[in-house]
């Protein structure tokens, strides 16, 4: 599914180029770099991946005071596993509420009695949900959808013996592999588990960075005569 969306934004951004060009001919070398730049975000969504560091704050910290009570609860004993199924269920459950976008942090007790919710909110009641009944490694993310998102997202990360599953109920109806989804997406930040906080460090994210300069500077860079 993530290589075939990457596909397609592959051909729509050739399609695009050739129409710039017949509009604005650039040098024959700033369209090969174009291309190759984005061929490049495809080979690393495919092979990147995360490492979480220890931090002791992060610059969202003084937005989540409403929410850390839920974040910081002890993990519930349960006798029963909590199954993808039942996490796939709960998914379903928030998909179905309508988005409408809130600047405080909705408590999961707010999400369910209310009309509407967004990502933070939607992400702390299915935090809250698996955290009670059991759920071990289990975090909420804060960070980008996609590269090209120009604001942040809130989704959870569930790593489990079967490997780990993105969980996002904003838009999302299921969990999805992370290997699956690929570091072109859901671009993490920070992260944070109880009372434990992470700054995200990505190859994949340094890489796109380092990418998009290179890229920029080629265009603007004046052609040689």
């Amino acid at each position: 599914m993530a290589t075939a969306k990457l596909a397609c934004a592959l051909l729509i951004a050739i399609i695009t180029t050739m129409i710039t060009v017949s509009i604005s001919p650039y040098r024959f070398r700033r369209i090969f770099l174009f291309i190759v730049f984005l061929a490049s975000l495809a080979s690393l969504s495919c092979f990147a991946g995360s490492t979480f560091l220890p931090v002791s704050n992060t610059p969202y910290d003084h937005q989540m005071g409403r929410i850390r009570p839920v974040l910081c609860s002890k993990t519930a004993a349960s006798k029963e596993m909590v199954s993808l199924s039942l996490v796939n269920h709960w998914i379903q459950d928030l998909r179905a509420i309508p988005y409408g976008f809130a600047m405080e942090w909705k408590t999961p007790s707010e999400v369910e009695s209310g009309q509407a919710a967004d990502c933070k909110g939607k992400a702390v009641a299915l935090y809250d949900m698996m955290h009670s009944r059991g759920a071990q490694n289990v975090r909420l993310v804060i960070g980008k959808r996609s590269w090209m998102s120009s604001k942040t997202h809130a989704w959870l990360e569930w790593t489990t013996d079967g490997g780990t599953y993105v969980l996002d109920p904003t838009i999302n109806w299921s969990a999805e592999r992370a290997d699956r989804v690929g570091r072109s997406s859901y671009i993490p930040l920070y992260a944070f588990s109880g009372n434990q906080k992470y700054r995200a460090s990505s190859s994949t994210l340094v890489a796109q960075n380092s990418a998009k300069q290179n890229l920029w500077a080629a265009f603007t860079a004046p052609a040689a005569r």
